[in-house]
């Protein structure tokens, strides 16, 4: 059966961002690389996050990442949703809204509390859409006040 594995292209820095996103999640680490010529940096970057296979290319500034590709991440409290945040918004990532960031080499990701599908699922649809409003104000979500729009 064919392979499926995502591939992110980076103007420069892959293994930096490798390096970066396997010290941020359990059961991650890199895997290989792939030299563009001798003694240079590597061209392509193996790696896993939380057993989920990668590869990461320096590519340079032809094409750029955007929105389109994002990395969802599903944390099961505010300590996790907290620090994943801060390390990813840190040395010139950019926050952005309803729990979405952009990291400093330019992944999106969305950084989502497991509760956050309870309180817009809730089977009250006037307390789902306080959830979803309360939702719309915040950059990182705050389980708290998205638990309180509920109540």
């Amino acid at each position: 059966m064919p392979k499926v594995t995502p591939f992110l292209w980076l103007e420069s820095g892959a293994l930096d961002a490798a390096r970066f996103y396997v010290s941020l999640f359990p059961n991650s680490e890199v895997t290989g690389g792939e030299a563009a010529g001798p003694g240079g940096p590597p061209l392509t970057v193996s790696f896993k996050l939380d057993g989920v296979e990668f590869i990461a290319l320096n590519g340079g500034p032809h094409f750029k990442l955007n929105e389109a590709f994002s990395m969802s991440v599903s944390c099961q409290d505010q300590a996790e949703v907290d620090r994943l945040w801060a390390a990813l918004t840190a040395d010139g990532g950019e926050p952005g809204r309803c729990g979405w960031l952009k990291d400093r080499f330019g992944v999106s990701w969305q950084i989502v509390p497991v509760q956050l599908h309870a309180c817009l699922g809730h089977p009250d649809p006037v307390k789902a859409e306080r959830a979803r409003q309360a939702m719309f104000t915040m950059s990182k979500l705050d389980i708290a006040a998205l638990e309180a729009a509920v109540a």
